[in-house]
Protein backbone atom coordinates (compact mmCIF):
# COMPACT_ATOMS: atom_id res chain seq x y z
CA UNK A 1 0.00 0.00 0.00
CA UNK A 2 1.03 3.30 -0.90
CA UNK A 3 2.35 5.97 1.97
CA UNK A 4 2.65 9.71 1.55
CA UNK A 5 5.81 10.83 1.17
CA UNK A 6 7.89 12.54 4.05
CA UNK A 7 10.68 12.20 6.51
CA UNK A 8 9.70 8.40 7.11
CA UNK A 9 10.95 7.92 3.66
CA UNK A 10 14.77 8.70 4.52
CA UNK A 11 15.22 5.21 6.51
CA UNK A 12 13.75 3.17 3.29
CA UNK A 13 16.53 2.15 0.94
CA UNK A 14 19.68 3.50 3.39
CA UNK A 15 23.05 4.60 1.34
CA UNK A 16 26.33 3.34 2.53
CA UNK A 17 29.04 5.72 4.55
CA UNK A 18 31.43 2.56 3.68
CA UNK A 19 34.51 2.52 1.90
CA UNK A 20 34.53 -0.99 1.22
CA UNK A 21 31.40 -0.08 -0.52
CA UNK A 22 33.04 1.51 -3.33
CA UNK A 23 34.53 0.11 -6.67
CA UNK A 24 38.04 -0.33 -7.25
CA UNK A 25 39.92 1.44 -7.85
CA UNK A 26 38.35 4.34 -6.83
CA UNK A 27 37.98 1.93 -3.27
CA UNK A 28 41.84 2.23 -2.71
CA UNK A 29 42.38 5.77 -3.57
CA UNK A 30 39.77 7.50 -1.77
CA UNK A 31 41.43 5.30 1.34
CA UNK A 32 45.03 6.60 0.58
CA UNK A 33 43.03 10.45 0.27
CA UNK A 34 41.23 9.87 3.27
CA UNK A 35 44.73 8.33 5.44
CA UNK A 36 47.12 11.01 4.25
CA UNK A 37 44.55 13.78 5.30
CA UNK A 38 43.91 12.08 9.15
CA UNK A 39 47.45 11.77 9.23
CA UNK A 40 47.71 15.42 8.44
CA UNK A 41 45.36 15.73 11.38
CA UNK A 42 42.64 16.86 9.17
CA UNK A 43 39.21 15.68 10.19
CA UNK A 44 36.80 13.66 7.95
CA UNK A 45 33.28 12.75 8.10
CA UNK A 46 32.12 10.02 5.42
CA UNK A 47 28.27 11.12 5.11
CA UNK A 48 27.76 8.53 1.82
CA UNK A 49 29.16 6.31 -0.73
CA UNK A 50 26.97 3.87 -2.16
CA UNK A 51 23.61 5.12 -3.04
CA UNK A 52 20.58 2.45 -4.20
CA UNK A 53 18.65 3.54 -7.32
CA UNK A 54 15.42 3.70 -4.79
CA UNK A 55 17.29 5.97 -2.27
CA UNK A 56 18.43 7.94 -5.41
CA UNK A 57 14.93 8.54 -6.57
CA UNK A 58 13.67 9.71 -3.42
CA UNK A 59 16.62 12.14 -2.88
CA UNK A 60 16.01 13.78 -6.49
CA UNK A 61 12.44 14.27 -6.65
CA UNK A 62 11.69 15.40 -2.91
CA UNK A 63 14.44 17.94 -3.93
CA UNK A 64 12.70 18.56 -6.96
CA UNK A 65 9.13 19.16 -5.25
CA UNK A 66 11.10 21.10 -2.38
CA UNK A 67 12.56 23.78 -5.04
CA UNK A 68 9.63 24.09 -6.69
CA UNK A 69 11.12 22.46 -9.80
CA UNK A 70 8.00 20.65 -10.37
CA UNK A 71 4.61 19.46 -8.73
CA UNK A 72 4.42 16.49 -6.91
CA UNK A 73 1.02 15.07 -9.40
CA UNK A 74 4.01 15.09 -12.17
CA UNK A 75 6.61 12.62 -10.44
CA UNK A 76 7.19 9.49 -11.94
CA UNK A 77 6.37 6.30 -10.36
CA UNK A 78 9.54 3.61 -9.61
CA UNK A 79 8.94 0.29 -9.35
CA UNK A 80 9.71 -0.81 -6.11
CA UNK A 81 9.14 2.61 -4.41
CA UNK A 82 5.32 2.36 -3.43
CA UNK A 83 5.06 6.57 -2.48
CA UNK A 84 2.46 8.47 -2.86
CA UNK A 85 3.65 11.81 -3.79
CA UNK A 86 0.41 13.69 -4.71
CA UNK A 87 -2.37 13.54 -2.35
CA UNK A 88 -4.33 15.93 -3.78
CA UNK A 89 -3.12 18.93 -1.46
CA UNK A 90 -0.43 20.47 -3.11
CA UNK A 91 0.58 22.42 0.20
CA UNK A 92 0.89 19.30 2.27
CA UNK A 93 2.98 17.46 -0.33
CA UNK A 94 5.66 20.31 -0.86
CA UNK A 95 5.58 20.29 2.63
CA UNK A 96 6.23 16.39 3.15
CA UNK A 97 8.77 16.96 0.30
CA UNK A 98 10.87 19.58 1.94
CA UNK A 99 10.98 17.50 4.97
CA UNK A 100 12.52 14.63 3.01
CA UNK A 101 15.08 16.92 1.47
CA UNK A 102 15.55 18.43 4.76
CA UNK A 103 15.84 14.82 6.56
CA UNK A 104 17.70 13.65 3.50
CA UNK A 105 20.85 16.81 4.35
CA UNK A 106 20.10 18.03 0.73
CA UNK A 107 18.18 21.25 0.83
CA UNK A 108 21.27 23.62 0.57
CA UNK A 109 22.40 21.66 -2.68
CA UNK A 110 22.03 24.18 -5.44
CA UNK A 111 21.71 21.08 -7.98
CA UNK A 112 19.40 17.92 -7.73
CA UNK A 113 21.00 14.76 -6.37
CA UNK A 114 21.73 12.83 -10.24
CA UNK A 115 19.04 10.83 -10.88
CA UNK A 116 20.40 9.12 -14.00
CA UNK A 117 22.35 5.70 -14.15
CA UNK A 118 25.48 7.66 -14.42
CA UNK A 119 25.62 9.00 -10.66
CA UNK A 120 28.88 8.31 -9.38
CA UNK A 121 27.01 6.82 -6.50
CA UNK A 122 25.00 4.68 -7.78
CA UNK A 123 28.09 3.24 -9.86
CA UNK A 124 29.94 3.06 -6.38
CA UNK A 125 32.51 5.37 -7.35
CA UNK A 126 31.82 8.83 -5.27
CA UNK A 127 31.85 9.49 -1.75
CA UNK A 128 30.66 12.96 0.23
CA UNK A 129 33.23 14.25 2.47
CA UNK A 130 32.98 16.53 4.65
CA UNK A 131 36.76 17.70 5.58
CA UNK A 132 38.00 20.51 7.94
CA UNK A 133 41.28 21.31 9.45
CA UNK A 134 42.97 24.28 11.87
CA UNK A 135 45.67 26.16 10.90
CA UNK A 136 48.31 25.02 8.23
CA UNK A 137 47.33 21.22 6.95
CA UNK A 138 51.22 19.07 5.96
CA UNK A 139 49.72 16.51 3.72
CA UNK A 140 51.64 14.05 1.51
CA UNK A 141 50.11 13.66 -1.93
CA UNK A 142 50.15 10.14 -4.05
CA UNK A 143 53.55 10.78 -5.04
CA UNK A 144 54.82 11.04 -1.76
CA UNK A 145 55.31 14.78 -1.56
CA UNK A 146 54.76 16.84 1.41
CA UNK A 147 52.09 19.50 0.39
CA UNK A 148 51.64 22.90 2.54
CA UNK A 149 47.68 24.19 2.55
CA UNK A 150 47.86 27.33 4.44
CA UNK A 151 44.68 29.05 2.35
CA UNK A 152 41.49 29.30 3.11
CA UNK A 153 38.96 27.51 3.39
CA UNK A 154 40.49 24.79 5.71
CA UNK A 155 37.59 22.36 4.36
CA UNK A 156 37.39 20.21 1.07
CA UNK A 157 36.46 23.50 -0.66
CA UNK A 158 40.19 24.04 -0.84
CA UNK A 159 42.00 24.23 -3.89
CA UNK A 160 45.39 23.07 -3.17
CA UNK A 161 43.67 20.14 -0.83
CA UNK A 162 41.75 19.77 -4.24
CA UNK A 163 44.71 18.97 -6.53
CA UNK A 164 46.03 16.87 -3.67
CA UNK A 165 42.63 15.02 -3.85
CA UNK A 166 43.30 14.51 -7.61
CA UNK A 167 46.69 12.83 -7.52
CA UNK A 168 45.02 9.95 -5.79
CA UNK A 169 42.50 10.16 -7.93
CA UNK A 170 39.76 11.58 -5.79
CA UNK A 171 38.65 14.42 -7.35
CA UNK A 172 36.38 17.20 -6.45
CA UNK A 173 32.67 18.28 -8.15
CA UNK A 174 33.12 20.51 -10.92
CA UNK A 175 30.52 22.26 -9.90
CA UNK A 176 32.30 24.35 -6.45
CA UNK A 177 29.63 25.11 -3.96
CA UNK A 178 26.52 23.16 -5.90
CA UNK A 179 27.66 19.99 -3.90
CA UNK A 180 30.27 21.07 -1.41
CA UNK A 181 30.85 17.17 -0.35
CA UNK A 182 30.87 15.16 -3.54
CA UNK A 183 34.22 13.73 -4.79
CA UNK A 184 34.71 10.94 -7.48
CA UNK A 185 36.34 9.43 -10.01
CA UNK A 186 35.80 12.60 -12.12
CA UNK A 187 34.71 16.07 -11.98
CA UNK A 188 31.28 14.88 -11.71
Amino acid sequence: MAQQSGAIWITRFPASKSLSDLSSPFRENAKRFIDALTSAGATVTIANTYRPPERIYLMHWSWMIFKRKCQPADVPPMTGVDITWSSGNVGADIAAATQMAVAFGIASLAVAPALNATSRHLTKSAIDMNISWAGNLTIKSQADQEVKISSAPRTGMNKDLQAVGRSYGVIKFHGGDKDRPHWSIDDW
